[in-house]
Formats: structure tokens, sequence, C-alpha cells
């Protein structure tokens, strides 16, 4: 649709993609200007919207706010997930180097005592490092969809 430029798109999702869906199409992402379109419609017309998603810009909550002062918003799902995905994995990869640093320790302190160094496994062979680094899909995977493997790995991390 663009060669890089950004839109923001009003829908009626109640309309469920037949005539009517597209409320409006704006070029870029401009407050003022939107706003000062979405003003041009009736205040009574712009009362009735309940309801509206958007995603967590600022600019979108300032739009909402002036024009639509009944609505309700809500943050669309996508930018949720996305925000708990990134958090889940900033969690594994801050426990991934946890594991990493008190491996590191042991292999150290087994050197400084002339010691071969060998890892923990786990039960599936995994040693606590390899076990977060292959887990990366595990939390945000529907269960009935892991393999043996992430079985496996589930019952250990849970």
């Amino acid at each position: 649709m663009s060669k890089g430029e950004l839109y923001t798109i009003i829908t009626n999702k109640y309309s469920r993609g037949k005539q009517g869906s597209i409320v409006a199409i704006f070029s870029g992402t401009k407050v003022e200007p939107i706003i000062e379109k979405l003003l041009t419609i009736s205040s009574k017309t712009r009362s009735k919207v309940k309801e509206i998603t958007l995603d967590m810009a600022n600019s979108m909550k300032k739009i909402v706010t002036k024009c639509f002062v009944n609505a309700t918003q809500v943050t669309d799902r996508f930018h949720v997930q996305k925000l708990v995905n990134e958090a889940l994995q900033d969690i594994r990869i801050q426990e991934r180097w946890n594991a990493s640093d008190i491996e590191n320790n042991l292999i150290l302190q087994a050197k400084k005592e002339g010691k071969q160094f060998i890892p923990i496994e786990f039960d599936n062979g995994d040693t606590a490092k390899q076990l977060l680094i292959r887990s990366r899909y595990l939390l945000t995977m529907d269960p009935s969809k892991w393999t043996t493997n992430q079985m496996q790995r589930a019952d250990i991390l849970f």
C-alpha cells in the first residue's frame, strides 16, 4: 500500500469488512491534522462511539481523548501479546546468563582444584544453560503443540 509512509486508519469493527468498515484513512500519524478532520464529524455522531481499540502510541491516545470523549480505550491484543512475549524473552535470557555465570564459576572452581568439570544434566540430557536456550517458544506456545522434547523441558522448568 505504501513505500514506507505511515497511515492512520479508522475502521468500524462491527462492519466486519463489509461496506462502512473503513471510516477514514489519514496519511501520517501527526495528531493535530487527524484531530482537525475528526472534529468535522458531529459531536453527536462521535459521542456514539463506545469503544476504541488502539496501539500504545501516545499520539493515538491524544486523538481518542480529544475526539471520542465517551469511548473506552482498549489496547489491541497484538501489542499486549508482543509486550508479554518480549518480557518473557528478557526473563529467559537473564536466567540463561545467570545459568551461564554459575557454570563458568563452576568451571573455574574445578580448574583450580585440578578436576574436570562435568556439567549437571537434567533427565532429558540438557544442562541448565541448554534448557533455557532451547525453551524459547515453550512459554508462548499452546501446550497441545509441544513436541516430546518441549514437554520434557516444561516438566523440568515448571
